[in-house]
C-alpha cells in the first residue's frame, strides 16, 4: 500500500499491535513520541454525503495539525486495520462512501478472514487507536442507548468499548437522536468518567446542551490531561469521554431538533429502518427536515472536537512522565 508500513506476524514497537497498518507519518510521529489523534472513518463513508464529508474530513485534519499534532484516520481496507491513510486513500473512500461496510468491533476479525473493507465505528476506532498506540480520538458524537431500547435491545457497542479500552474520546456528547439520560446512566454503571469541555451540561449532538448535568466539568486540555493519567493510573480503568459542545454559531435549539427528531423516528418505524441503518436513516431525514442546517452543524462539530482532542494530545505528551 501507498505510503503505509505493512503488518508483519509477531513484530510491532512497543504500544503498536502487529495487525495494524501504519501509513510513515504515523509511525514516525509514534515512534517520535509525538501527538497523535485518532479520526474516524465511518464519518467519512456515512456521516455526510460527497464531497461534504471529504471537505469536512480535510479542515478535521488541518484542525489536529494547527494543534501540533498528527491525524490519523482508521478503517480497514481488504482485512487490514488502517491508522493513517494518504489524501488520495482518503478521497477514495470517501467517494465510496455508503457502499464501504460499516464495522465495529464485533467485525473486525470477520473483516480480516475475508479480506474485506470497513469503515469503522467510535468501538472499532478506539479498538485500533489503542492498538496502534493512539491515546485520543476525535469523533462528531458516540452512540448510546436507542430510544424504546427496552423492547428492542438497542444499545451501541461503542458503551461497552468505553467502558475498556484506554482511550479519550472527544465527542458532541451522544447524538441528539439517543435516550440520553439512560445513555448518561449507562457510562455511568460502564465506569466511564464524562468530562465536560467547558460546559457543566451534556451536549446532544447539534444542540449545545440537553438540559442534562455533568458532575465534572474542564475548563482546558491541560485539566483533562490530569484526569486521563490520574484515571489511567487505574489497572481496571478504561476509557474516557470528553464532551464538548458543537461551537454556538453553528448550533441547532432544542425545543426545534426534539420535534424534527420524532418526525424522523416515526418515519424510520414506518420504512422498517432497524439496528445500524437507524442512525444514517435519521441523519439523512434531519438533513431534509432542517434544511441543511443539521449538515453545517455536523461539520463545525467534528472540526471543533477535532482540535479540542489535538490541544489534549499535545497536553498528555507534555504532562506524561518520561522514562
Amino acid at each position: 500500500m501507498n505510503g503505509v508500513t505493512e503488518p508483519k506476524p509477531g513484530t510491532g514497537s512497543p504500544g503498536c499491535h502487529a495487525r495494524v497498518a501504519l501509513s510513515d507519518e504515523v509511525k514516525a510521529a509514534l515512534a517520535a513520541a509525538r501527538p497523535v489523534v485518532a479520526l474516524e472513518s465511518t464519518i467519512l463513508c456515512h456521516g455526510l454525503p460527497f464531497p461534504a464529508n471529504l471537505e469536512t474530513h480535510r479542515a478535521a485534519e488541518e484542525a489536529v495539525r494547527r494543534e501540533g499534532a498528527v491525524p490519523a484516520l482508521v478503517g480497514v481496507v481488504d482485512g487490514v486495520a488502517r491508522a493513517g491513510f494518504t489524501e488520495p486513500e482518503a478521497e477514495a473512500l470517501a467517494r465510496a462512501g455508503r457502499s464501504v461496510r460499516k464495522a465495529t468491533t464485533r467485525d473486525l476479525g470477520l473483516l480480516a478472514a475475508r479480506h474485506q473493507s470497513g469503515a469503522t465505528t467510535v468501538a472499532a476506532t478506539m479498538a485500533i487507536a489503542a492498538a496502534a498506540g493512539i491515546r485520543v480520538f476525535a469523533t462528531g458524537g458516540i452512540g448510546g442507548v436507542h430510544r424504546g431500547a427496552a423492547e428492542t435491545f438497542d444499545v451501541s457497542a461503542d458503551l461497552l468499548e468505553l467502558s475498556r479500552t484506554r482511550v479519550a474520546v472527544v465527542a458532541s456528547g451522544a447524538k441528539a437522536i439517543l435516550d440520553l439520560p439512560k445513555t448518561l446512566e449507562a457510562l455511568e454503571t460502564l465506569g466511564v468518567p464524562v468530562l465536560g469541555f467547558g460546559t457543566s451540561e451534556f451536549p446532544a449532538f447539534w444542540i449545545r446542551g440537553s438540559g442534562l448535568g455533568l458532575e465534572v466539568r474542564c475548563d482546558d486540555a491541560q485539566e483533562v490531561a490530569g484526569a486521563l493519567l490520574a484515571h489511567w493510573g487505574w489497572p481496571s480503568a478504561g476509557g474516557v469521554l470528553v464532551a464538548n459542545p458543537v461551537p454556538e454559531e453553528s448550533a441547532l435549539p432544542r425545543d426545534e431538533m426534539e420535534s424534527v427528531i420524532e418526525r424522523s423516528l416515526a418515519a424510520a418505524r414506518e420504512a422498517g429502518v432497524t439496528g445500524k441503518d437507524v442512525t444514517p436513516f435519521l441523519l439523512s431525514r434531519l438533513a431534509a427536515e432542517t434544511q441543511g442546517r443539521s449538515l453545517v452543524a455536523n461539520r463545525a462539530l467534528v472540526v471543533s472536537n477535532a482540535a479540542v482532542a489535538a490541544r489534549i494530545a499535545v497536553a498528555l505528551f507534555a504532562a506524561a512522565p518520561r522514562r
